[in-house]
């Protein structure tokens, strides 16, 4: 029904069915008529959630993401019930943020891009949309203001369009009858508190502003931070939060601008205008907003979504607001669960994105460029590590004793130098280094890091720790401060091979985030055993729920058939056989909540 009253208002629509029959063959024979690819959405979603793409046109494969998407709009909004549309290949997600008073009154905010995303879910957000004529700005406005009206909508909405790269051609996609996770950035570009707003016409007043008076000045950005795994299909995390630190914020609010008219950004009739920042009269001061949801010490669970916190930065126009996302992204440091900043970090600065030239696809389409092979560190942040490893432990011995030995600094009896040697692994445990710290004085050290090619020497390196995680140094006559964090394995998990119960050192340096790890000593090893070494099981990546269990023991699967689905943060993911083969055993059971790495299947795989 608000579809129609929407295409009679002469809002364009997407081709699809938004019909009342849920019968899986009738939906899927609408799917047909629509033409594959084509989209599965919850009518009550949101957030990417009861969200499915459908590029297979068969009915087993149609069948199996409407039973995820059904499944997963149940538990997130208490609906099941699906609409179907045409999927447009090339689209950019652009949405206007309008507002409406009982008085009839209804203006547009103007617009925000949201294009890039992951798992059908936001990321990044900026505003105004890059690369939009006024006329095209224009014609936007117009519409989400006519949408609003068709169904007489009062308070703060959302209307969501689909451009088509291809066509340049926008289409209704959804109204969201609330503020977004994004509304910061209208904040920024506005100068106005939209909760203030939403107060306001609560209370039956009219709208603050006309259409006339409503600023757009600079460009804004919103970089939402998450407990997840980037480089593991961006898998959400969970966990306790050991260590983190935020970039300083300028303001908790948005900065306030003069009105529209004075500025002479706004043609009241047309929503046109160019940035505020065009009048030399107004000063912009570059501003950053740190919104957050959890601090140090904090635990990441598997029950909501794992989104941590939102760094939202404004600028005079769009190259300076990207130089201040990075800048943010940079400082904002966390350990104990993993996150997306360094992949935000590294798209704030992907040539593609700095060009305006973004879509929802835009992760796929430069994936190699988003996540380029992982490089062997540098021989000067495993000088940095072994030297953090020295100090550290320098100053948790201590002198338990004032004694006359204590007096003759440095001096030992096999010799009147202090030298360690200390091994460091990389993450992916595929190189080993071996770094050798020889103290000369009080805080000078020789240091030789052996990294396969030819030892890189570092010599008369001062160095000191300031506090427990920062490290300064000078390596070649380059002064360094370096945030280093240690995170020690859990105290319940017996000593193994596997990487996640050794030390890890995360080193965060010049923007980048480095893990290393401190191999656990064989004579540990000799007392706990590797517990996690089992091969052919295919393992819990995260905690999660067991949603369904589709196999039993004894069944026969093939490679890269659907095994479990397993829910973690409001987010389903299918575990598919990695090879065909007999499932030996099971290790779960649906309604199970497992823990990260329990061995749910085990299958033998057929003989080559």
């Amino acid at each position: 029904m608000v579809r129609l009253y929407i295409q009679d208002a002469g809002v364009p629509c997407v081709p699809g069915y938004h019909g009342e029959n849920q019968d899986v063959e009738f939906l899927f024979n609408e799917a047909q008529k629509i033409g594959f690819p084509v989209l599965i959405k919850a009518i009550h979603g949101g957030g990417g959630k009861g969200m499915r793409i459908v590029s297979t046109p068969t009915s087993a494969a149609f069948q199996e993401a409407l039973s995820s998407a059904k499944r997963e709009s149940l538990k997130a909004f208490g609906n099941d019930k699906v609409l179907i549309e045409k999927y447009i290949e090339t689209p950019r997600h652009i949405e206007v943020q309008v507002f409406a008073d009982t008085l009839g009154s209804v203006v547009s905010l103007w617009e925000r891009d949201c294009s890039v995303q992951r798992r059908n879910q936001k990321i990044i957000e900026e505003a105004p949309a890059p690369g939009l004529s006024t006329e095209l700005r224009a014609d936007l406005g117009a519409k989400a203001i006519a949408a609003a009206k068709a169904v007489n909508y009062v308070g703060a909405g959302t209307v969501e369009f689909i451009f088509d790269n291809d066509t340049a051609k926008f289409y209704f996609m959804e109204m969201n009858t609330r503020l977004q996770v994004e509304h910061p950035v209208t904040e920024m570009i506005t100068g106005l508190d939209l909760v203030e707003w939403q107060l306001e016409v609560a209370a039956g007043n009219p709208l603050p502003l006309s259409q006339a008076s409503i600023p757009l000045v600079g460009h804004a950005f919103e970089a939402r931070i998450y407990a997840e795994n980037p480089r593991n299909s961006f898998l959400p995390d969970s966990g306790t939060l050991l260590y983190m630190s935020t970039p300083k914020p300028t303001h908790i609010f948005a900065p306030t601008y003069p009105l529209a008219k004075s500025a002479g950004v706004v043609n009241p009739e047309s929503c046109l205008g160019p940035p505020a920042s065009a009048n030399s009269s107004l000063e912009i001061m570059p501003s950053l907003r740190v919104e957050q949801g959890f601090n140090q010490g904090a635990t990441i669970g598997v029950f909501y979504d794992p989104m941590i916190a939102k760094v939202v930065v404004h600028g005079r126009d769009r190259t300076e607001a990207l130089r201040m996302l990075r800048k943010a992204l940079d400082d904002y440091h966390v350990v104990g669960v993993s996150t997306n900043v360094e992949f935000l970090r590294t798209l704030a600065g992907n040539k593609s994105f700095i060009d305006q030239d973004v879509e929802t696809g835009f992760i796929s389409k430069h994936f190699n460029e988003l996540f380029p092979p992982v490089s062997v560190p540098e021989a000067n942040i495993y000088a940095r590590a072994a030297l953090f490893v020295t100090l550290r432990d320098q100053r948790q011995q201590g002198p338990a004793l004032t004694t006359p030995w204590t007096s003759l600094t440095s001096r030992r009896f096999g010799g009147e130098k202090y030298t360690r040697t200390i091994n460091i692994q990389t993450e992916d445990m595929q190189n080993e280094t071996k770094v050798h710290v020889v103290q000369i004085s009080d805080s000078l050290y020789n240091i030789v890091v052996e990294t396969g090619h030819k030892p890189v020497h570092f010599t008369s390196v001062s160095a000191q720790l300031l506090d427990q995680t920062t490290l300064s140094a000078t390596l070649n006559t380059n002064n360094t401060r370096t945030t280093i964090v240690s995170q020690p394995p859990h105290p319940a998990v017996p000593a193994s091979q596997s990487p996640t119960t050794m030390e890890r050192l995360h080193i965060f340096s010049e923007g980048h985030k480095t893990t290393l790890i401190l191999p656990t000593p064989k004579w540990l090893l000799s007392l706990g055993g590797d517990l996690l070494s089992a091969k052919g099981a295919l393992r819990a990546p995260m905690p999660s729920l067991i949603v369904e269990l589709k196999v039993k023991a004894g069944d026969r699967v093939e490679k890269g058939q659907a095994v479990v689905v397993i829910e973690s943060m409001k987010t389903e993911t299918v575990l598919r056989a990695d090879a065909a083969g007999i499932v030996k055993s099971v290790g779960c059971k649906a309604g199970e909540m497992v823990e990260e790495g329990r061995e749910l299947v085990d299958i033998e795989a057929d003989e080559l």
